[in-house]
């Protein structure tokens, strides 16, 4: 029987897959692993959430079908969440949908907006959904920058140009995973002047929102530059802003036709989250919000440990603006070697686990993704790990191998 299924065959083999499973055995081996690998919060969500979800799911008619669309409830609290953090005024009925993390949301809604041979722009690097929920839905991928400026508007107009059929859809993220890029409302208006002009549609990813290092720089909604309803939806997540990865709980808002195409393709696919996540969804978005200052300060006192311990040890790391995350390149003396070599040799020299950079697309190679996952004690010996494994290769402090070698 032929196995080589249409949309199995595009996908290329995971890139992540081979350092999770020398990762796992070094783990059954007893070795004690620093993993800075994957985005995976270890602070528990707020404790309130965690009560209302206990409550809800003791009541024994909550355990049936819940709504694909989300609970009305939660829709109106992410609303609600939009107008008091961007000003932004959105209809729960046809302008907000519940997603099962923000994930599922971007695959469903390429599925639902996208027919075979269909030109989409996504970033490399990226998060990885950003085009293989695409590549699956059987679009083809022109890659755009993901740092944004002049170069980033510029490959939009080739693109426009030289694209046959033309693009139909962008994909952007920021706070952008992996590269912790951030933007402004300036680069919001030409995306969206730029793509009303040419009836593109724009899909922001914005799970990253509430982890930003600069008080006085919070990071924008594209929902906030006028017409961008006209062309525009935008992902968040439950995930990083309280802790709530595992649950599964994400948002898309915007574009009505958009969100109207996402629902009835849910409608077919599932009954949304479990109805008790719904409910601790929306204790988290209307409680106490002083849980998303403190994550920020966690997250930004990591990073500072990072920099500093890493800095020490030969390795020079860009301190990152926002996210979870630092976009760190290679050491001179291991570039030839390339990210996914790099990471490998980490784990098994330092016991320390990072994300390869090439697992980010083509333009991440020459970086790996450092998570900042682990408490400052950790970062600290992973620095230390990190510092002998460089000194027994004779690297010295800016990263490169010693004359004598």
């Amino acid at each position: 029987m032929n196995d080589d299924f249409y949309r199995v065959k595009r996908l290329p083999p995971y890139v992540f897959a081979e350092v999770n499973a020398m990762k796992a055995a070094a783990r059954a081996r007893g070795e004690d692993i620093i993993d800075l690998g994957m985005g995976n919060p270890d602070s528990p969500p707020p404790a309130h959430v965690i009560e209302k979800l206990a409550e809800v799911a003791r009541k024994p008619d909550a355990h049936g079908y819940s709504a694909s669309k989300g609970l009305k409830g939660l829709r109106k609290a992410q609303a609600a969440y939009y107008e008091r953090r961007f000003g932004v005024e959105l209809d729960p009925e046809s302008e907000v949908i519940v997603t099962l993390g923000s994930k599922e949301g971007l695959a469903n809604l390429a599925q639902a907006i996208t027919a075979p041979g269909d030109v989409i722009l996504a970033p490399n690097p990226s998060y990885p959904i950003h085009t293989f929920g695409f590549i699956i839905a059987g679009a083809a991928i022109r890659h755009v920058p993901a740092k944004p400026g002049p170069d980033f508007m510029a490959s939009l107009e080739r693109a426009v140009h030289y694209s046959v059929p033309k693009p139909t859809a962008l994909v952007i993220g920021y706070p952008s995973n992996p590269t912790a890029e951030v933007v402004d409302l300036d680069f919001y208006a030409q995306v969206v002047d730029f793509c009303r002009k040419h009836e593109i549609w724009v899909l922001s990813d914005l799970a990253y929102a509430e982890i930003y290092f600069d008080d006085d720089k919070p990071s924008p909604s594209i929902l906030q530059i006028p017409g961008a309803r006209d062309i525009a939806v935008e992902f968040t997540s439950m995930s990083k802003t309280y802790s709530m990865a595992g649950w599964r709980v994400g948002f898309a808002v915007g574009n009505k036709q958009l969100i109207g195409a996402l629902t009835r393709v849910k409608s077919y696919l599932d009954y949304g989250a479990f109805t008790p996540i719904q409910a601790a969804a929306v204790a988290a978005l209307n409680g106490p919000q002083d849980c998303i200052e403190e994550a920020r300060k966690l997250y930004k006192a990591r990073r500072d440990v990072l920099v500093d311990s890493f800095g020490r040890a030969g390795w020079d790391i860009p301190p990152p603006a926002a996210s979870m995350f630092a976009w760190a390149p290679i050491p001179p003396a291991f570039r030839e070697m390339g990210s996914m070599e790099f990471a490998k040799q980490l784990l098994v020299n330092a016991q320390v686990a990072v994300a390869p950079g090439a697992g980010f697309g083509e333009m991440g190679e020459g970086y790996v993704r450092i998570a900042l996952v682990e408490n400052e004690q950790r970062l600290r010996q992973a620095a230390r790990n990190i510092k002998r494994y460089f000194q027994s290769l004779g690297i010295n402090s800016a990263g490169a191998r010693s004359a004598a070698e």
